[in-house]
């Protein structure tokens, strides 16, 4: 029975990963952009939350769609007037830009927000029910719904409806997507902003479980490269995959070897990703 749970909190957890990888796999799927700035961006969302919720009395989750569209605002900001300056240059220059974005990003926070642990806590924070003689915690099951929820949104958008397909033509083929009428400037500032607005909701969630600092943007950034390795950039759904197999496999290190653990195993699983799969790796880089 404890080995049932364990599995479940990870897959519980591994939605939320998921969902933090999103962003990630869909900027660097489109823009080719690996943007280390990206826990950064988790970060300010979850603190985006955490003041709608202690100022304003906003439930966390109805404060999810606020937050969403305010980091939606700020990465189309942050694309237009600075990442599409250095967006098809060499990819040492992205990753420099937005290492340096990270920095600025992260010792800003530490002025507005201090360095002091925040947490996100509703009433219901410690609420769960059990079942089949398991526990589920209410907040993680939401959380792993909303995941679940924005994966099949991102889907629908990028399959169904017109601005995906230019998304994913602008993707596999610039020049032709140009011809049919594409603005790539327009186009990648507005998927850098919905890659943004993810990682605002997955910091929304992220508070409701752990503690938010300014400084916890670098761990969340190397999981969420590490999930978008693992599942790969194409399919949102996938990525949600490689989150649950991310989350089941730290919540068994936790379990057998100790939360010390957690982090090794996770770099562990790319290192076997690349070396068995390396065409992978390649296609995403």
């Amino acid at each position: 029975m404890v080995l049932a749970q364990i599995l479940l909190n990870g897959i519980l957890l591994g939605g939320l990963y998921g969902l933090m990888a999103l962003g990630m796999a869909l900027v660097w799927g489109v823009l080719n952009i690996v943007n280390l700035a990206h826990g950064a961006l988790i970060m300010l969302g979850g603190y985006v939350v955490y003041y709608l919720f202690t100022l304003g009395g906003i439930d966390p989750f109805l404060a999810l769609p606020i937050a969403m569209v305010v980091m939606f605002c700020a990465g189309f900001a942050l694309q237009w007037g600075l990442l599409n300056l250095v967006v098809r240059s060499k990819m040492l220059n992205t990753l420099l830009i937005t290492f340096g974005l990270d920095v600025v990003l992260t010792f800003t926070a530490q002025l507005l927000f201090s360095a002091d642990f925040r947490t996100i806590n509703p009433s219901y924070a410690g609420s769960n029910f059990p079942l089949f003689g398991l526990t589920v915690p209410i907040v993680r099951l939401a959380a792993f719904g909303v995941a679940v929820a924005l994966a099949a949104a991102l889907w629908f958008v990028l399959n169904r409806m017109p601005l995906g397909r230019a998304i994913r033509a602008t993707a596999q083929n610039l020049v032709a997507a140009r011809l049919y009428g594409v603005n790539p400037r327009v186009l990648y500032a507005v998927t850098f902003g919905i890659g943004t607005a993810l990682a605002g909701a997955a910091g929304g969630l992220y508070g409701m479980i752990s503690n938010l600092t300014p400084y916890i943007g670098a761990s969340l950034t190397a999981k969420s490269f590490v999930i978008a390795i693992i599942g790969g950039l194409a399919n949102p759904f996938n990525v949600i995959l490689g989150g649950i197999f991310v989350g089941v496999a730290e919540s068994l290190t936790a379990l057998y070897l100790g939360p010390t653990y957690t982090d090794v195993i996770s770099f562990g699983l790319l290192v076997v990703v690349l070396v068995l799969r390396p065409k992978r790796a390649v296609r995403a880089a």
